[in-house]
């Protein structure tokens, strides 16, 4: 018959045992859970990092599309692949295997986004050494432009100037009615009824900047009812006309010429006569006088 005592030991080193065991058990589960613990706090931050970087990624491309640079396709195709990137680790549970893939995606499109960002950089760098180039371009033709216009305003003002100063100028037009002798005398008259001549008589004066040669002038002499006495041709000067009594020609050579001209009338009747001179369809001087 076995030995009570002997029993009772062999029992209590069972429990101890087992205890042990149970032991080394909750030990191990509190291990397991507390490396489960940790490794979920670890795949939370590096996803927390990940969607950060990637958030940061995903400005700097949305802000060099909006500067509309010739990158711009590249630019939103890699944007495009970073949001997809952005959703997969939003919905990722835990997966060590699919956040490794992830972090190798993520730090791939981070070094494509960065060397991107360096082109951009460059572009954006060049674009403002040509605006600037453009606008000091655009500036210098502007002052050019001005100073040609002005140029060409001074040469216009200047011709005008020299036309102005080379027009010659009528100066002591004098006109009165005389009776022709038949020796030839001619004695001054007032009464149209012993009138068969007018006389009339201008000076040009000396212009040294007026073209010489020959010039002519249209005299008109209107009596008291608007008839134009003399030849009574017609001129026409653009869309003016004129009726002149006689033409005369004279030869300048930029000093003083006396003209004087006769013009015969017959049966002229009493009043005021008008004595108008034309360079060509421009009046430039005129008179009047009156016969009884």
């Amino acid at each position: 018959m076995e030995n009570p005592k002997k029993s009772n030991s062999s029992l209590k080193a069972i429990i101890v045992i087992l205890a042990l065991l149970l032991l080394g058990s909750l030990g191990y589960m509190y291990k397991l859970t507390n490396d489960s613990k940790t490794v979920e706090k670890v795949f939370l931050s590096e996803k927390e990092s990940m969607i950060k970087d990637l958030t940061e990624a995903k400005d700097s491309l949305d802000a060099a599309i909006a500067s509309n640079t010739t990158m711009s396709g590249e630019l939103v195709a890699e944007r495009d692949r970073v949001e997809k990137l952005m959703a997969d680790v939003e919905k990722s549970k835990g997966d060590v295997a699919s956040m490794q893939k992830y972090k190798a995606e993520a730090n791939r499109l981070k070094n494509n986004v960065a060397s991107l960002m360096k082109e951009v950089s460059v572009l954006k760098q060049q674009n403002e050494r040509l605006t600037v180039e453009r606008d000091s371009t655009a500036t210098v033709l502007g002052q050019a432009r001005t100073m040609n216009d002005t140029l060409v305003s001074q040469n216009n003002n200047l011709a005008k100037t020299v036309e102005k100063a080379s027009k010659l100028s009528v100066l002591n037009l004098q006109s009165s009615a005389v009776k022709q002798r038949s020796s030839g005398k001619q004695t001054p008259t007032d009464k149209a009824s012993r009138a068969d001549v007018l006389k009339i008589s201008f000076m040009i004066a000396e212009n040294q900047v007026a073209k010489s040669g020959d010039k002519m002038y249209y005299v008109q002499v209107i009596d008291s009812k608007n008839n134009v006495l003399g030849d009574k041709k017609t001129e026409a000067f653009g869309e003016k006309t004129l009726t002149y009594s006689f033409t005369k020609t004279i030869k300048y050579e930029n000093k003083t010429v006396q003209v004087t001209q006769d013009l015969p009338v017959n049966d002229i009747q009493e009043g005021t006569y008008f004595v108008n001179i034309f360079d060509k369809g421009e009046i430039v001087s005129r008179t009047s006088f009156t016969l009884k």
